[in-house]
C-alpha cells in the first residue's frame, strides 16, 4: 500500500503545516538511464495536428523493421516513457507530448477529453504515415486514449496497454479518492489564476501523488520517480487543459472500448496498482477478443519507472522484432 511510503511525505507535510503550501527546492537526481539513451539516435520534430503544434521524438533507426508509437499518461510527457525506450534496440520508437502537455500546444477549438485526444491521435498517426503499419502503446490515461482511437477505427498492427485503466474511477475501491481529487482540480480551476496555478503545481501535491502511485521499495527508484514528477508533472499549457484532462481520465476507461479492439493486445499490469486492482485487470482481459495479460509483481501504477526492463522485454517479445540493450 502507498501508506508504507508515508515517510517520504514527512518533510513536505511539516512544511505544509508551518508555512501553508510551499515551493520546496529539489536536489536533481541523475537519470540512471542516460547512458542507454545516449547510445540511441534521437530526432525531435513538430507537426501541426488539429491546431496543436505537436512535438514528438523519434528514437532508433529510421529503417527499423517495426515502429512503436507511444502515448503517455495524464500530466506526463515523453520523458516518462524513456526508461522503457532506453532498453530497446532495433526498433523505431515515436513518442509525442500530448497536446497541452510538455512541449506540445493545446488543441484548437476542441476539448481536451477522450474524444479530442483520440481524434488527435488518429490525425497524428496519419500525418506521420503510421496508420496500418505500427504497434501502439498507451500508458494509464494513454491506455484510454489509445483504446478509444482504436475502437474508433485507428488502424494499428498490435496494441500494448501499460497500467491500463480497467474500470470506472468513480466506482469501486478508488471512488472516494477519485472524488476528492476531482474536487481538488475543480478548486484549482475556480480559484484566481495565480492561486489556482500554484495549488495545481504545488510541491506537496506532486509529492503526494508520486508516493501514492509508486510502490517500489527501492529508495533509488523512488528518488528518481519523485524527481521526474517534480520536473515534468507540471508541464502543461494552462489550467483548463489539466482539469479537462483529469475529468476525462475519470469519466472513461478501457473497458468501454475493449470489445471493439480486434488487434492482438498485450496488457501489462501490476499487482500493487492503487488505481486498478488485479481483479479488474483480469476482468478487462476477458473483454478483448484477443488479449494477453501479464501482471508484474511489486509494482504500482508506474511500470515504466519501476520495472522498465521487464516491460521492454515483454514489448520486444510481443512485437516480434528488436532486442534489449
Amino acid at each position: 500500500m502507498w501508506v508504507d511510503n508515508l515517510f517520504d511525505l514527512r518533510v513536505p507535510l511539516q512544511a505544509l503545516v508551518q508555512f501553508g503550501l510551499p515551493r520546496i527546492a529539489c536536489v536533481p537526481v541523475a537519470n540512471p538511464y542516460a547512458p542507454l539513451l545516449d547510445a540511441i539516435e534521437v530526432v525531435d520534430d513538430t507537426v501541426e495536428v488539429l491546431g496543436s503544434t505537436t512535438r514528438y521524438w523519434t528514437y532508433g533507426p529510421a529503417d527499423a523493421p517495426a515502429t512503436l508509437l507511444l502515448v503517455h499518461g495524464y500530466r506526463g510527457e515523453h520523458h516518462g516513457l524513456e526508461p522503457v525506450v532506453a532498453q530497446l534496440r532495433g526498433l523505431r520508437v515515436i513518442s509525442p507530448d500530448l497536446p497541452g502537455f510538455g512541449a506540445s500546444s493545446p488543441l484548437a477549438g476542441r476539448a481536451h477529453d477522450i474524444a479530442g485526444y483520440s481524434a488527435w491521435l488518429v490525425a497524428f498517426a496519419d500525418a506521420l504515415g503510421l496508420t496500418g503499419n505500427a504497434v501502439i502503446l498507451g500508458h494509464s490515461f494513454g491506455s484510454i486514449v489509445v483504446s478509444a482511437a482504436i475502437a474508433g477505427g485507428l488502424d494499428m498492427r498490435k496494441v500494448i496497454l501499460v497500467n491500463p485503466i480497467a474500470a470506472p474511477a468513480l466506482e469501486g475501491p478508488n471512488a472516494f479518492m477519485s472524488r476528492v481529487t476531482s474536487t481538488f482540480y475543480r478548486a484549482g480551476r475556480a480559484l484566481p489564476e495565480k492561486v489556482g496555478a500554484g495549488l495545481l503545481g504545488n510541491w506537496v501535491v506532486v509529492r503526494f501523488m508520486s508516493v501514492y502511485l509508486a510502490q517500489s521499495k527501492d529508495p533509488a527508484v523512488r528518488r528518481f520517480v519523485h524527481d521526474q514528477h517534480h520536473t515534468y508533472f507540471s508541464s502543461y499549457a494552462n489550467r483548463d487543459v489539466v482539469v479537462e484532462g483529469f475529468e476525462a481520465s475519470i469519466s472513461s476507461d478501457v473497458s468501454m472500448f475493449a470489445g471493439q479492439i480486434t488487434q492482438p493486445t498485450l496488457l501489462i499490469g501490476a499487482d500493487n496498482d492503487p488505481i486498478t486492482t488485479v481483479a479488474a485487470q483480469e476482468k478487462l482481459q476477458t473483454l478483448f477478443p484477443d488479449a494477453r495479460l501479464v501482471i508484474l509483481e511489486g509494482v504500482g501504477h508506474l511500470v515504466h519507472y519501476e520495472k522498465p526492463r521487464e516491460a521492454a522485454a515483454l514489448i520486444v517479445d510481443f512485437v516480434g522484432e528488436g532486442s534489449l540493450a
